[in-house]
């Protein structure tokens, strides 16, 4: 976010979300946690150089990503005026249930439970014998989903900030 130059101010009274009294104020400016409501919340840095009641711009790069931006400033301008949002399209619910699922299995991993003991958080499998485990299908679920895991933690999860772009 940045200051509206005068060029672009529309002298309305538009809704200034950081200075509400939970924005957190450091070095870098004032940080506000806007709820957009559905769970769904966007965090918001207004610079400690614009001062309270100055009318902010955003600023969209005008590169490939500039669409989800601009998709994620409307998004956040119906909150802001007390409209509808708009659902965000960037996951489909099973991607989101996929991804939820993923971070439990890499959780899990990393306080040291076994693959199995993943598959009975996440899939209710139920005590299974060695055998059983072997043959079962949620042994292969796990591995994928903490393989996935491995994945985004290494950077793959900027994938989920996009939306799939045809080559």
């Amino acid at each position: 976010m940045a200051s509206a130059p005068p060029l672009l101010s529309t002298g309305s009274d538009a809704p200034i979300p950081l200075a509400a009294p939970d924005a957190l104020i450091d070095q870098d400016g004032a940080h506000h946690l806007h709820d957009l409501g559905d769970g769904q919340r966007v965090h918001l840095v207004r610079p400690a150089d614009i001062a309270d009641g100055e009318q902010l711009a955003a600023l969209i790069p005008l590169g490939l990503d500039g669409f989800d931006r601009l998709e994620a400033v409307a998004r956040l301008l119906a909150s802001l005026h007390g409209r509808v949002v708009p659902p965000d399209t960037r996951l489909t619910r099973q991607q989101l249930e996929r991804a939820q699922r993923m971070l439990r299995a890499a959780d899990g991993a990393h306080e040291g439970a076994t693959q199995q003991e993943i598959a009975e958080a996440i899939f209710h499998t139920g005590k299974l014998t060695r055998d059983e485990w072997q043959a079962a299908s949620a042994r292969h679920a796990v591995m994928g989903l903490l393989r996935d895991a491995r994945a985004m933690i290494a950077g793959g999860y900027r994938k989920l900030l996009r939306h799939r772009r045809r080559p």
